[in-house]
């Protein structure tokens, strides 16, 4: 395919979602597979300890730093380094057999996949247009379900397997990342994001060029819908991320269930959350976009306080995983990524995106320090703050998108009035 011909974008939603499978298959794969490694390398607890600390948090600076760059350098370049960094880490950690160099596999896997999860997005938003937008970012929230499903599959198949079946799943991300490589090649930069940096150039007065750097997000049109998506997406994910991490922890020591049945459960709950994601992208680019949403963050609510209310019975477990896997369809990470993409111009998507991304996943790696903590307070005390803090962040997002669509791909060709912002375009020019 040419670089010059504009691809279909139901491919770039494919090729480019396909950040999301690597996101959920890397982190997936990399806590089965430390635990393979402590019985056949020889690697300690506190090792895997650190390893999972530090691929949270170098997704979450990937996501900083990835945004920002997508917005400067162009999303076909970064989209590409990306890949090209996931690759060489997952064959540090699968032949590399020290910690050193678990150590920098992880590091390469954390920071790319941060890194590009905010610009595959903003490439997919900007390769589509109002009547599909919607729905093809909703893919990717499918795909990281089926990253996760494949990833469960392996190491069921492979997980008794030894040090080769920790191999197997580390060099499966690899694989992905490989294809996703040649793939990507084929994806030509972003008509919009050219338009956007020529004008920047030439000091062409448009909102998509001169709304370009950090300062740009506290601008009153852009400061309330960023500060919203970072609270509504950091309160929503906390709880999304405590119940994914010590989910298992809660079923098998205070329910009173096993880890078999945890996960049988949740196999079975899996369909129900591809429905969801199914029927997301039938009404996200619809007026019945919030309606769902309300409905969504019903079910996450409730999903979190019912073992509160039911005194953590197996019903109430059971109960609580199929409400939140409904909910999350609608009010979690998919109407986020709708709603970056349409609150801010093209020169500035990237870089909203990697931070809110990045806050998000930064409060959770240091919320996984005092969860032990919260539960030794009892289970009651840490589910009554999840259901607490959900609320809060679906009330937010509320607020901030009930009214009319926001919608900045029909604004960003506005010429700005304001002189300053002109001269703040002409700095950035030569700089």
């Amino acid at each position: 395919m040419s670089k010059n011909k504009t691809p279909n974008p139901w491919y770039v939603g494919v090729v480019s979602g396909m950040a999301s499978y690597i996101d959920s298959a890397a982190i997936v794969s990399n806590g089965t597979a430390l635990v393979i490694y402590q019985k056949t390398i020889g690697i300690t607890a506190l090792e895997i300890g650190i390893l999972s600390g530090l691929l949270t948090l170098s997704i979450a600076a990937g996501a900083f730093c990835g945004g920002r760059l997508g917005d400067r350098i162009g999303r076909r370049n970064v989209f590409i380094i990306t890949m090209a960094m996931i690759l060489i880490g997952t064959l540090a950690m699968a032949f590399g057999l020290s910690f050193p160099f678990l150590v920098i596999g992880t590091l390469f896997v954390g920071l790319a996949t941060g890194a590009d999860l905010p610009v595959s997005l903003a490439t997919i938003a900007e390769a589509a247009d109002d009547n599909n937008r919607g729905k093809i970012i909703g893919l990717s929230n499918l795909l990281w379900l089926v990253g996760i499903g494949a990833t469960m599959g392996i190491s069921a198949i492979v997980g008794d397997w030894g040090k080769i079946g920790a191999q197997i799943m580390y060099l499966h991300v690899g694989l992905v990342a490989l294809v996703l490589l040649v793939l990507r090649w084929s994806i030509p930069e972003s008509p919009l994001w050219l338009v956007a940096r020529d004008e920047l150039r030439r000091g062409v007065a448009t909102v998509r060029a001169q709304k370009n750097g950090w300062r740009d997000l506290l601008d009153k049109k852009y400061l309330w819908p960023f500060l919203s998506l970072c609270a509504f997406y950091t309160f929503t994910n906390l709880a999304a991320n405590t119940g994914g991490q010590f989910g298992t922890y809660v079923a098998v020591n205070v329910v009173g269930i096993s880890v078999s049945t945890n996960s049988l459960w949740g196999l079975l709950i899996l369909p129900v959350s591809v429905a969801s994601g199914l029927m997301f992208m039938r009404i996200v680019d619809t007026t019945k976009r919030i309606p769902f949403f309300i409905f969504g963050a019903v079910m996450m609510s409730v999903g979190y306080f019912t073992p509160v209310l039911l005194n953590f019975s197996p019903l109430s477990w059971f109960c609580c995983l199929l409400f939140t896997n409904i909910g999350t369809g609608f009010a979690f990470e998919g109407i986020m990524k709708v709603w970056a993409q349409e609150s801010f111009p093209t020169m500035l998507r990237a870089t909203a995106q990697g931070v809110i991304v990045g806050v998000a996943r930064l409060t959770c790696g240091l919320l996984a320090f005092v969860t032990p903590v919260l539960l030794t307070a009892g289970p009651i005390v840490l589910y009554c703050l999840l259901t607490a803090i959900v609320v809060a962040g679906m009330v937010i997002g509320w607020l901030c998108f009930h009214g009319k669509q926001r919608n900045e791909f029909n604004d960003e060709g506005e010429i700005v009035s304001s002189q300053t912002s002109a001269a703040h375009g002409a700095v950035n020019v030569h700089s």
